[in-house]
């Protein structure tokens, strides 16, 4: 049987490309999408790319709880096993000004970027040891050099007290999927199952697709950083290696610019009690019984 990959958010950029790349090394992709109009237009453009069928499409909103837990069922009863997960799906709408909250009535960057992969990886926890060689890849942003004092603001992680700007909102939460990672390296020490983070850095848009409701300054410097940006495509060979390679069988905990290059995070990122602050706050939102014992 074909070893199963599941990407969020794989309906367009880096998350498709990495569908693409990840198909042609023998896998069976899952697309993990959010609108099924859209999965179904990059599941078809997929197979007539690749003339390869082994992928299919399941919904799932990163925001909420709720469908989380459902694909999660749908996935168990259909495989028992699942080898590499990759936690592409984010949310960052330049244009936004203030918070918007899920059906759970939490703000949705923090819901969608830390709340919603952290969920995910439990519910299907099983089924990645269950793996030869499980792997589970988060996904933050070179963005944070930017912020080297960056932190979760673990007394208010949703702006419900500060005043709210979609850049803060969207790098705490980058930040937290990074000491993420950290915590959960430690988790699964002793089993087959590797954690790591990738840095993505400037990737090439279509602003006007992406964001046309951004504001013509904002899109202004979309094109301007868009010169030094490099491909959907490229960027997605980090997530293919990472997802594939048997160079990296037994590498855990590490945090990947690119293929070669490990870099490392903030100090404050690093730090053990910082850490378990951000994981107790986690828990608490979450709220859940699991056999699996990691949140």
């Amino acid at each position: 049987m074909k070893k199963i990959c599941v990407i969020t958010g794989a309906n367009s950029g880096i998350g498709k490309a990495a569908a693409i790349q990840i198909l042609k090394e023998g896998y069976h992709v899952i697309l993990a999408c959010r609108n099924q109009q859209r999965g179904e237009a990059a599941l078809k453009e997929i197979q007539e790319l690749t003339g390869m069928d082994t992928i299919e499409l399941m919904l799932v909103d990163m925001s909420s709880q709720a469908s989380i837990r459902a694909f999660a069922e749908t996935y168990l009863a259909k495989y028992d096993v699942l080898d590499v997960l990759i936690h592409n799906a984010a949310k960052f709408d330049v244009s936004q000004k203030q918070p918007v909250l899920t059906e759970e009535g939490i703000e949705s960057i923090w819901a969608t970027n830390h709340l919603g992969p952290v969920l995910l990886t439990d519910l299907l926890l099983d089924a990645i040891k269950g793996s030869e060689q499980g792997r589970i890849i988060t996904i933050s942003s070179k963005g944070l050099m930017a912020f080297p004092f960056l932190q979760v603001d673990v007394d208010d992680p949703e702006f419900r007290r500060r005043r709210f700007t979609v850049t803060k909102a969207y790098y705490q939460s980058k930040l937290a999927q990074v000491m993420y990672t950290y915590w959960l390296v430690e988790k699964l020490r002793n089993t087959a199952v590797t954690v790591n983070a990738i840095r993505v850095t400037n990737v090439k848009i279509d602003i006007e697709a992406r964001y046309p409701n951004a504001s013509k300054l904002s899109k202004f410097a979309y094109s301007l950083k868009s010169k030094s940006s490099i491909s959907p495509e490229e960027m997605a060979q980090t997530y293919t290696y990472l997802a594939v390679s048997d160079a990296v069988r037994e590498t855990t905990g590490h945090y990947f610019d690119d293929p070669t290059h490990i870099v490392s995070s903030s100090k404050y990122s690093t730090d053990k009690a910082n850490i378990e602050q951000v994981m107790t706050l986690t828990t608490k939102y979450l709220n859940t019984e699991t056999a699996r014992g990691t949140i």
